[in-house]
């Protein structure tokens, strides 16, 4: 039996304890009293924060939203299946935050940053908090940079710059997102970043949106926050200020972002559902009191950054569903009153065929010719106006009252304006196409032109501008201006091309002598054939 020496048994006890550090942990703990319907209440948490995050068993986390005197409020970021009363919470310290950074770019994530688009972890250990304060008007300068989307109508008429917040209004299903699509597929050849935050859609409709943006090459410079329809409320609530914090990432370090809030109409719904839950009192449509703080805070953050902090921009687009044409909702006034303007779809528009269905009336730019190119000033800059006064003319026309020969001039000129505004989706235009084409129809290059000729007399007008006098393009590029050089060249190219343009009435009237010759040809056979019979039986 070997005998145990005691000397050697303390010197190991000795480093041992030479080796040990205490370490004290302090976790603030409180246990569940309430839950149900996505909302926990809490006991025993007497110093956490407002928007700190806690945990809940089974690793699920949740927001404070609540601060009352003896419980606070949370809502839960997942399902409250296995959480009962009693269950032990532990305050994280932290407040809410997602992940940001490149490596989000071309992703689709949800509303706390995780990825959901099978491509594997995202390598990112940048974060931002989701709820931060906007920037102070001593760190912003005017929006004075144009953002082009692409689309004519909006391009010319309701100008969106670097920095400007631009509501998009109207009702469900006539073309508010396709607007945004086109804006983000536009952006291919700049060095805009873009964001689309889809609140409360089906997951289908995101589906379908990825494929659309990756047929156009457009997911490489796109992040997509996705909160379903079949997310909790909780995390819808969250996605719009979680793409916000991501977008502050670029705009901070002097980049570019064009952010796109669809909608903001559910949104307000599910923070309606948060605010009920959670007992706060009703006001209007049952909206809580802070309806308007809820996207004051959220649109200030779109800015222009001065000089001084690397001049990056947020441009934000927040749409908004109106029921039956009524923006005098209340939602739709809250953010008609934040934003810089709105783009109003009208459903008559719509249905007439008109897209994108824009109501130039209702429409409005806040910034303005500040966000164009000289070019597209000079040629829109009565366009505007002109479309205005057509409207109002067309219903004065309707009552089949005689018209003087100028307002008949008008009419005319204003149906083929529209008709040049028209354009399909996923096809933006670069703005030289757009200054090119526009400056036909307003100076009324085109007048002579049949209405149902005038997008076929476009599509290929362009194609010979670009075949034959691409150094018109060029000039409108580089200078950003048209020149009177260039003005008499567009005016000599028009007329050149008028020469070689087919229209569709003389395509049907060949079309016509053809068929009427071949028909000739075709009675004429018979009777030959009985003379050659004839001839045939005489031999």
């Amino acid at each position: 039996m070997k005998k145990v020496n005691s000397n050697e048994i303390s010197s190991v006890i000795k480093k041992q304890i030479e080796r040990f550090q205490g370490k004290i942990e302090v976790k603030k703990t409180g246990s569940v009293v309430e839950v149900g319907d996505g909302i926990a209440r809490v006991y025993g948490l007497e110093e956490v924060m407002a928007s700190e995050v806690l945990l809940f068993p089974n690793d699920t986390y949740g927001m404070v939203l609540n601060l009352e005197e003896d419980t606070v409020g949370a809502v839960l970021f997942g399902s409250d299946e296995f959480i009962k009363e009693g269950d032990e919470v532990v305050a994280t310290g932290k407040l809410a935050e997602v992940p940001v950074g490149e490596a989000l770019i071309s992703r689709v994530v949800n509303a706390l940053g995780k990825p959901i688009d099978d491509k594997g972890d995202i390598n990112t250990k940048k974060t931002r908090q989701i709820d931060v304060v906007a920037p102070g008007v001593v760190d912003r300068q005017p929006v004075k940079e144009s953002l082009q989307t692409g689309i004519k109508a909006i391009d010319s008429m309701i100008p969106i710059g670097r920095g400007q917040r631009e509501l998009i209004v109207g009702d469900r299903q006539i073309g508010k997102s396709a607007i945004c699509i086109d804006a983000i597929i536009n952006q291919n050849n700049s060095d805009v970043i873009c964001i689309y935050v889809a609140i409360g859609q089906k997951n289908s409709e995101i589906a379908r949106l990825v494929k659309r943006l990756e047929n156009h090459d457009a997911m490489k410079h796109t992040i997509i926050v996705a909160a379903t329809a079949s997310d909790p409320a909780p995390l819808q609530y969250i996605a719009p200020y979680a793409g916000a914090a991501m977008a502050e990432e670029f705009r901070d370090n002097g980049q570019h972002v064009l952010i796109i809030y669809d909608d903001l109409s559910k949104h307000a719904q599910s923070y309606r559902q948060l605010s009920l839950l959670l007992r706060r009192p009703p006001g209007r449509e049952a909206y809580p009191g802070d309806i308007f703080y809820l996207h004051s805070r959220l649109l200030e953050r779109a800015a222009k950054l001065s000089d001084e902090l690397g001049a990056g921009s947020l441009t934000a687009i927040p749409v908004v569903e109106t029921q039956a044409g009524d923006i005098s909702a209340y939602i739709p006034t809250n953010l008609i009153s934040i934003t810089d303007g709105q783009i109003y779809l009208g459903t008559d528009l719509f249905h007439q065929g008109i897209k994108p269905a824009i109501n130039v009336g209702l429409s409005v730019s806040r910034v303005g010719g500040n966000a164009q190119i000289k070019a597209m000033k000079q040629v829109a800059g009565r366009l505007r106006l002109d479309m205005s006064q057509f409207r109002e003319k067309e219903a004065f026309a309707q009552f089949g009252t005689e018209l003087d020969k100028t307002t008949l001039q008008q009419l005319e000129r204003g149906r083929r304006l529209v008709e040049i505004l028209k354009q399909d989706q996923y096809k933006p235009m670069s703005v030289e196409d757009q200054v090119a084409i526009i400056f036909c129809g307003s100076n009324g290059l085109v007048d002579d032109i049949p209405i149902e000729d005038i997008r076929r007399f476009e599509e290929e007008f362009l194609n010979h501008i670009k075949d034959k006098a691409k150094d018109i393009l060029t000039s409108i590029k580089d200078e950003k201006q048209i020149t009177e050089k260039t003005e008499e060249k567009i005016k000599q190219v028009v007329k050149e091309f008028k020469r070689l343009f087919v229209l569709s009435d003389d395509k049907k009237d060949v079309n016509s002598k053809v068929s009427n010759d071949e028909t000739a040809k075709e009675t004429d056979k018979p009777a030959k054939n009985k003379e050659e019979n004839k001839n045939n039986k005489k031999k």
